[in-house]
């Protein structure tokens, strides 16, 4: 409804520019506005037409020759029309002849006026149509995102329950009531996973929890050697961090600091507030000549950091830094999640 009112408002207008041209032939104010009327009427029920069907087919900027061709004939059409109708509603013998003269001006005029109304009708429908696109092709994205995402998390379960279970196999002849223990860790490890799937961010407090239960299944499968630190405050718990990012980044830790090294094995995590980020730091011992450290820091390491990325889009939140024997893992973590392009 709105926009008939629109046309109806464009087809008064041009009347009116109609009338003020016909008004200096000496002709009456009731002659020029009848044939004003009449003529942009017609002009903007083709060009009403014509534009509606834009909303089916939308010719390509090669394709522009089209829209001229269509206001061409639809201007035709309706001056046709018009030679026809002006009789009817219009008894000047002398105006009539001055109407039929004018013809050839009036076909130009009325495919000025209906190029002018495809013209802003096509660009209309064509930005919409370039909008829905461009939220079509961020909704697709998403999706991906989302979906390499699951990806990279699902790639880390595995290794890390195939380990376990050989573990708990390795226990249950020598040692059951550890092998038992092992198992119902390993069985609320995997159920806070559940429950984190579909959380995006999770505050430092319950991250360290879910690691905790990751951490005394390790502590079952190499007993004494491997001893962990925790050094966050009150304050840097209520921060934000993706959920489930530590676990890859402690395993990578304990896989080339325990692998790597004989004796007992210390790996730090320390959690501290930098501005607007949150910073972790994983700390292990390595060894550079250890046939594990030459293999890389692995899987784990890049898949935390393509995650980071995809959350981020930055390249630059994961460091490693490796000083005598000491290798650190550092991530940065944003706060300020309203203006994170990927959120």
């Amino acid at each position: 409804m709105r926009i008939m009112w629109l046309y109806l408002a464009w087809a008064a207008f041009w009347s009116g520019v109609l009338v003020l041209v016909l008004l200096p032939a000496n002709y009456s104010l009731t002659l020029t506005l009848k044939d004003a009327l009449l003529y942009n009427t017609l002009l903007t029920i083709a060009g009403y037409a014509a534009s509606t069907g834009l909303r089916y087919y939308q010719p390509t900027l090669r394709q522009g020759i089209l829209l001229l061709a269509w206001s061409l004939g639809l201007a035709g059409i309706c001056t046709l029309i018009y030679s026809f109708l002006v009789g009817r509603f219009i008894d000047d013998v002398q105006y009539l002849d001055f109407a039929g003269d004018s013809l050839p001006m009036r076909v130009v005029f009325g495919w000025f006026l209906v190029l002018l109304l495809l013209l802003i009708n096509w660009f209309w429908y064509y930005t919409k149509e370039q909008r829905l696109m461009e939220e079509r092709k961020a909704a697709t994205e998403k999706l991906a995102r989302e979906a390499e995402l699951f990806t990279l998390r699902q790639q880390l379960q595995p290794h890390f329950l195939f380990n376990s279970l050989n573990s708990i196999s390795a226990l249950i002849g020598a040692r059951p009531e550890q092998a038992r223990t092992m198992i119902q860790q390993l069985s609320d490890f995997l159920r806070g996973t559940l429950r984190k799937e579909n959380k995006q961010q999770v505050s430092l407090a319950e991250e360290l929890k879910q690691l905790e239960l990751y951490l005394a299944i390790e502590k079952v499968r190499f007993g004494h050697r491997l001893q962990t630190t925790v050094e966050a405050t009150d304050e840097t718990k209520e921060l934000k961090l993706p959920a489930l990012l530590l676990q890859p980044i402690v395993e990578n830790a304990i896989k080339f600091g325990l692998y790597g090294t004989t004796g007992d094995t210390t790996i730090t995590i320390k959690a501290e507030q930098s501005g607007n980020s949150l910073l972790i730091s994983v700390q292990n011992p390595f060894d550079a000549d250890a046939a594990q450290a030459k293999e890389g820091t692995g899987f784990g390491l890049s898949s935390v950091q393509r995650r980071l990325y995809l959350l981020f889009a930055r390249p630059d939140l994961l460091h490693t830094n490796q000083h005598q024997n000491q290798f650190t893992t550092t991530v940065t973590i944003p706060q300020n999640y309203d203006q994170v392009p990927y959120n």
